[in-house]
């Protein structure tokens, strides 16, 4: 029979696996992906299908076929995350995750739609991705994030120029990367993109939606809620109890009038920043400045362009 291909979506870019069959084992398809990305095969973390599951790689006997791996599928290939020593540290839900609900046939469940707060860290965007794929707080996505995306941007300049990106391209590459860098509608274009999902993103201080991956019409959307500097992701708590959802229908209006409802919680209970009026200090000379348009200012006239937020 005839040998198949995948598409293979890693943080460097896609590629193209060739020379499989669908009786092959999965210990042969960890071989050819370790070889492809410089992963090592313990190390492999396979995402398939919209929503992005996991392919079960342990089962090494198993077929490509009994897996559901069909030729031209995408696979997303990925280093596994918080590994210390080859063990899994596993302390807490927010390390572990709850069971969480990702089939991309399920129908949104009755629950209350609840926001999960993650640290403010200038990563909070990354993690509340992460949680939304994965359901579980874990601060280590970021890196692999940020390479995913100064991945994308290199690769092409001429979308992703000096106009767009308020810099040149090569010097936006080497920002996103660093830990203290601020992600926004760029980053999440190129995520939304990158794990095949809409991320609609409720402002919560004027209730405000915008869908990153709308014109692509993505089966599934998630949501984010976004105070004035600070991400945190949306998910349904169920009613009896049992797997939180983060992943829904695109076409489940219901939850996006949820979402719209929690976003004018947030901001009756002042759980916004006014992005006028926040305090920053600039990580390289140490100044204060006042909210939003003070940065911008001290950056045209410094060329400094790393802050963090501050108790005023």
């Amino acid at each position: 029979m005839a040998g198949f291909s995948l598409r293979v979506k890693t943080k460097s870019g896609q590629k193209v696996v060739t020379g499989l069959k669908p009786e092959d084992k999965v210990s042969v398809l960890k071989v050819k992906l370790s070889e492809l990305t410089e992963i090592s095969a313990s190390e492999l973390h396979v995402l398939i299908g919209y929503p992005p599951k996991p392919v079960d790689l342990s089962q090494s006997d198993s077929t490509l076929e009994e897996c559901g791996i069909a030729s031209g599928e995408t696979l997303i290939v990925e280093e596994k995350q918080g590994v210390c020593n080859g063990e899994v540290k596993q302390t807490d839900e927010n390390i572990i995750g709850r069971s969480h609900i990702v089939d991309q046939e399920i129908l949104s469940q009755p629950g209350v739609l609840m926001k999960k707060i993650v640290p403010a860290d200038n990563s909070c965007l990354f993690t509340s991705v992460g949680y939304v794929l994965n359901g579980k707080v874990d601060t280590s996505c970021a890196k692999m994030m940020r390479e995913i995306i100064a991945s994308a941007v290199s690769a092409e300049p001429d979308v992703y120029n000096e106009a767009i990106l308020g810099k040149p391209n090569k010097d936006y590459c080497q920002w996103i990367l660093k830990s203290d860098s601020w992600g926004g509608a760029i980053e999440l274009s190129i995520l939304s993109k990158f794990y095949g999902l809409e991320i609609a993103v409720i402002d919560s201080i004027n209730a405000i939606i915008n869908r990153f991956g709308e014109d692509q019409h993505y089966a599934q959307r998630v949501y984010l809620l976004f105070d004035g500097i600070h991400y945190d992701p949306i998910y349904m708590e169920p009613l009896d109890g049992g797997s939180i959802q983060t992943i829904f229908p695109s076409e489940d209006k219901q939850t996006m009038m949820k979402a719209i409802e929690l976003a004018k919680e947030a901001k009756s209970s002042h759980q916004y920043t006014d992005i006028q009026k926040f305090t920053l200090k600039c990580n390289l000379c140490n100044k204060k400045l006042s909210g939003q348009g003070g940065a911008q200012i001290h950056a045209k006239e410094t060329g400094h362009m790393s802050f963090k937020e501050i108790n005023s």
